[in-house]
């Protein structure tokens, strides 16, 4: 059966309403714009989000959070959007924030079929209330769970028909590890190649994750925060 969609909205189109949903990238970087836009059109609701974080105001998961489409945002960063602070304050929206280490880990052990991961990280924080803690060899240690995430969806640089993925430097950031980790995995790339057209040594995630791959268009890849040197 073929792995290739024609279009965002076509790859997406059995999301329903109350799915959670792994988004990768990192800030506006290696983030599926394509996706994402094709979900604000279809209007869904009442989303848990999985991210390193949550876009800005204007862009990213922040047109979603602009529609009142997410219902929980699971993330380790959200500094750069008013919207999300505004819903945060407000109690419109459930947020979960994790160390980054901690959600990198739990999209792994989704991947791995681990149920469960021990970790050190949160312990002594808000992050530890209500959670199991074991000790090992001295030392205390957290139990958090893998991801039980509906969809992954993630993007790439190039891609085949398999469903094979190679990301372009800084923009692999989480999308190798939730690719591993949804039940369904939706890889957009900008570049779709036949089967053979990689070379298997450059492959970052194998097609035996990816189960819809589309090439996606008008990439518009915003920098979050621009910095630069002043002319001399």
């Amino acid at each position: 059966m073929s792995k290739v969609f024609t279009t965002a909205a076509d790859a997406i189109a059995d999301i329903k309403d109350g799915s959670t949903i792994l988004l990768g990238g990192f800030g506006l970087c290696g983030i599926p714009e394509n996706s994402i836009s094709a979900i604000v059109e279809k209007g869904l609701k009442n989303l848990t989000c999985v991210s390193n974080n949550a876009g800005v105001d204007d862009f990213g998961i922040g047109l979603m959070l602009k529609q009142k489409q997410v219902k929980k945002m699971i993330a380790s960063y959200v500094g750069e959007n008013a919207e999300f602070e505004r819903q945060l304050l407000s109690g419109e929206l459930e947020v979960e924030l994790i160390p980054q280490g901690t959600l990198a880990t739990r999209c792994m052990a989704a991947g791995y079929g681990m149920p469960a991961i021990f970790t050190p990280a949160g312990i002594g924080t808000e992050v530890a209330i209500g959670k199991e803690t074991r000790i090992f060899n001295g030392k205390e240690y957290l139990l958090e769970m893998a991801f039980d995430a509906d969809f992954a969806i993630v993007k790439a640089w190039k891609g085949d028909v398999m469903g094979n993925l190679i990301f372009r430097e800084t923009a692999r950031n989480f999308n190798p590890l939730m690719a591993m980790a949804g039940k369904i995995t939706i890889a957009e790339v900008e570049e779709l190649l036949p089967a053979g057209a990689l070379d298997p040594d450059h492959i970052h995630t194998p097609g035996i994750y990816v189960h819809r791959i589309f090439q996606g268009k008008s990439y518009e890849k915003r920098i979050e925060q621009r910095t630069v040197q002043p002319k001399k």
